[in-house]
């Protein structure tokens, strides 16, 4: 995955009706190591991390990129929105495009936060780089996780074989530029 490409970064913050979308900073480090920690996160993301790893590796500020959010409610960070350009040429239909990721805590799961923080994150994307589609592949047993694609407007594209399970690949169609 890489950057995002010609977009101003980082954005004022993004408030939605409960949540709000901004970039990384130092006192997020504790929630990102939950995250990566988490069994229920990594159920379909090839297992959590060590945290004890992570206490060490990960740095006292995040990385801070275009595309890269921290979703906030009520001040304290639930999640991650990610927005990268999908380098990996094994899957030609996502090669070039820009790719939706997403990563929320156990607690925030079924309050609607993922669909709110996601499409606040489209339309910033759709505003900053208008014409682009975006794809979304998660594995096909994510339930929570197809619903979620098709209630942002992804379709599928395929389905594929990889790390030991089937995954979906779907596409959003790129916003039409304003004018």
């Amino acid at each position: 995955m890489s950057d995002l490409g010609p977009v101003a970064w980082p954005p004022e913050p993004i408030a939605t009706e409960r949540l709000v979308l901004r970039e990384p900073a130092a006192r997020d480090r504790a929630t990102f190591i939950d995250l990566l920690a988490s069994p229920e996160v990594h159920t379909y993301l090839g297992g959590p991390r060590e945290r004890e790893e992570l206490e060490l590796e990960m740095p006292r500020a995040p990385e801070r990129w275009p595309g890269s959010f921290v979703v906030e409610l009520d001040g304290a960070m639930i999640g991650q929105i990610l927005l990268r350009r999908a380098t990996d040429d094994r899957r030609p239909a996502a090669a070039g495009k820009v790719d939706l990721g997403f990563l929320f805590l156990p607690d925030a799961w079924g309050n609607g936060y993922a669909a709110e923080a996601c499409a606040a994150a489209l339309d910033w994307f759709d505003g900053a780089l208008p014409g682009e589609p975006v794809v979304l592949t998660t594995q096909s047993a994510n339930v929570g996780s197809m619903r979620l694609a098709e209630k942002l407007g992804f379709t599928e594209v395929e389905r594929f074989e990889a790390w030991g399970a089937e995954q979906w690949l779907g596409q959003r169609p790129a916003a039409a530029p304003a004018g």
